[in-house]
């Protein structure tokens, strides 16, 4: 038995114990149901998107792909998630990338892009209750009508999203139990209005609708318009610091952490999930809590790198970590379920730190018990006020219906920032119940899980591959007839979408290519580049060869380009820098040092047009670079002295139809 966990008898019998322990004098904590139950339970969960956060993710092999699910779903293994929520791809660039759109096109319908489809069917093939949510951060041009705005024709979004859900059924037999209105950004009561309706009126009367995943305020709108009030089920918050507002509380509706975490997932950030996991409830009422993101499967230098649960961020090795995170989550997850009850005895601890404890309404109970200190649990946001946490020990008396409770199983957790020592999620010895009392000598950066569940377990799985680099070589020709995906592997799309295509007019060599396919500026959540691009490769890559086959569709602007060195991603891609080698369908190239075009390098005639095919070669050794066309050099610079360095890329001019073939970088 761990020497911190005691059981007293409550008529004070002296307890001998084979190790010394500090002194028992400590506040005593009611854990009962005598007077009532708190609000029940919907669960914890990850995030899979806002923006392209699983995109590494799919590409491992087996079986190190299916390991890292069953950490993030396998009930009673790891995480043992009880929600996913995924993003409905926009085309639009939505933090670390662009997720495709089950409609680029107005008359275009496709249930099977991205990977989301693929991503909940494994998560409810591991865990047939999970709770599936879905949210858009932007959405395809033609839904705005030519503005950057989705609420001007309200009917014409709605039908946007309903299709999505519909589709998720038809195609892929997925029921998504709730939807979301637009991530971040300003709610409109007519559109949720007409959301509501069109859900209704096809049959999706089950669909709960969550808003407005920003802050509280749309708390006064749903308490002075009763009609909005009867179409939102839930209200859900985005980083609220565990706090709520009072007008929240007054709607009585389910209040939800819709999104929060986004720490860097070391043990602070495991720190920072124990600390909001269990005050969410404590402070703010918050009856779920979901993570973005769900994993970290993108590469680490785009924005929020290692923001995940866990990290899966080299396909090509297939190494990944399971972080602190998944155990911490596992403290909760796998001892509730949602449909559970919270007690209305929760609480801080005297020294610091919080409870809370859950019931099944059969008997059983969750006692979960975090002491993390502050400098401990830092989340990236909000600002965190100072607290005091100090080592205690602490009391629990068991009464009403839980009186009778004889035994509870024991699970901890123990971040020993000092010694760099962590245990976590062990398993401990049974502490036995006297009078329904139990006592605890609690350190600092703590989480104890006691309960009446048996079924708890750390699941593990042999050591994946060891870390590596992304190969200095690599190739890929796009020649697959059946993708199981629609993006290419390790592509990871910045503005546009780029996709498998098979090219029914060319029988010859480019009949299989990879295809940029959106032609519309969209309704953006992110500041967009105006051209689309791709990245891909080793961000620490100096000196490299990149070359691709390029296919121009627009004869009027049409333009592509490769580049290396590419320095930035995701929300800030209209900045990037690097090494871009451009030509265009009137003739000419230009070499440029930004992806905006404004630095130019050099530029000339290169004899290019529309509707055939040219290979590009983009070579940059030192402050050097030169490029090919056709095996002809072309150009030729010196003087390039930043990026030192970065990703390789490819891309085109404007939102326009370009395709690209046999895509090979060499890099030192």
């Amino acid at each position: 038995m761990d020497s911190r966990l005691l059981w007293v008898f409550a008529s004070a019998v002296c307890l001998l114990l084979p190790l010394p322990v500090r002194s028992l004098s400590g506040q005593t904590y009611p854990l009962t149901d005598e007077g009532g139950l708190g609000r029940v339970f919907d669960g914890i969960g990850g995030l899979s998107g806002g923006g392209a956060t699983s995109r590494l993710l799919v590409n491992y092999a087996e079986p190190y792909r299916s390991q890292i699910l069953d950490y993030l779903f396998k009930p009673n293994f790891g995480a043992s998630l009880h929600i996913l929520k995924v993003e409905i791809g926009g085309d639009a660039q939505t933090t670390d990338g662009t997720e495709p759109s089950h409609m680029h096109y107005e008359n275009d319908e496709n249930y099977f892009r991205g990977y989301e489809w693929w991503l909940m069917k494994e998560a409810k093939k591991r865990n047939p209750n999970i709770t599936l949510i879905a949210l858009p951060w932007a959405f395809p041009g033609w839904v705005g009508r030519g503005k950057n705005w989705p609420y001007d024709f309200p009917d014409v979004t709605a039908a946007y999203v309903v299709n999505w859900i519909l589709g998720a059924k038809t195609y892929h037999d997925l029921d998504i139990q709730y939807i979301g209105i637009w991530n971040e950004r300003n709610f409109d009561s007519t559109y949720i209005k007409v959301l509501r309706n069109m859900l209704d009126k096809v049959g999706l009367t089950d669909v709960g609708i969550v808003a407005a995943d920003g802050d509280w305020s749309i708390a006064n709108s749903l308490i002075s318009d009763p009609h909005l009030n009867d179409s939102v089920q839930v209200i859900g918050a985005h980083y609220p610091g565990t706090t709520t507002v009072p007008q929240a509380l007054k709607t009585q509706k389910k209040l939800w952490s819709s999104e929060d975490y986004s720490t860097f997932n070391d043990e602070v950030g495991g720190g920072c999930w124990a600390r909001i996991l269990n005050q969410n409830y404590v402070n703010g009422q918050m009856t779920a809590t979901i993570s973005w993101n769900l994993v970290a499967s993108y590469y680490e230098e785009l924005p929020f790198g290692r923001d995940g649960l866990m990290t899966a961020q080299e396909p090509w090795s297939g190494n990944y970590a399971v972080e602190s995170p998944i155990w911490i989550t596992a403290h909760t997850t796998q001892f509730t379920q949602p449909g559970w009850t919270y007690l209305q005895t929760v609480g801080h601890l005297s020294q610091g730190g919080s409870y809370v404890a859950l019931t099944d309404g059969y008997g059983n109970l969750t006692v979960v018990i975090e002491t993390m200190t502050h400098d401990h649990s830092v989340c990236i946001r909000p600002p965190l006020p100072p607290f005091n946490v100090t080592s205690q020990n602490a009391t629990f008396q068991l009464k009403g219906s839980f009186a009778s409770i004889k035994e509870l199983q024991v699970w901890r957790s123990h971040f020993d920032f000092k010694e760099k020592k962590h245990s976590l999620f062990e398993k401990l010895t049974p502490v036995k119940l006297i009078d329904g009392s139990f006592t605890l000598n609690l350190a600092e950066d703590e989480v104890y899980t006691l309960t009446t569940i048996r079924t708890g377990r750390k699941g593990s799985f042999p050591d994946p591959p060891p870390s590596a680099r992304f190969p200095k070589t690599y190739k890929d020709d796009f020649d697959i007839r059946n993708p199981p995906f629609s993006e290419a592997p390790n592509f990871a799309d910045q503005t546009g979408v780029f996709e498998y295509y098979i090219n029914l007019t060319d029988p010859g060599p480019h009949a299989f290519t990879m295809r940029q396919v959106v032609t519309q500026r969209p309704v953006t959540w992110a500041a967009d580049s105006d051209q689309t691009v791709t990245v891909i490769g080793d961000y620490r890559w100096q000196n490299m060869m990149v070359s691709c086959d390029v296919f121009m569709e627009n004869v009027k602007s049409g333009g592509v380009f490769v580049a290396a060195r590419v320095d930035k991603g995701g929300q800030s891609i209209r900045s990037a820098k690097g090494v871009f080698f451009w030509v265009f369908a009137n003739g000419s190239y230009r070499v440029t040092n930004d992806l905006a075009g404004k630095t130019v390098l050099a530029e000339g005639v290169s004899g290019t047009r529309a509707f055939d095919w040219y290979n590009l070669s983009l070579f940059v050794q030192g402050q050097s670079a030169f490029g090919v066309l056709d095996g002809r050099q072309l150009w030729k610079i010196t003087g390039v002295s930043s990026p030192k360095n970065g990703w390789a890329a490819i891309g085109t001019g404007s939102f326009e139809l370009a395709q690209f073939d046999n895509f090979n970088v060499l890099a030192e």
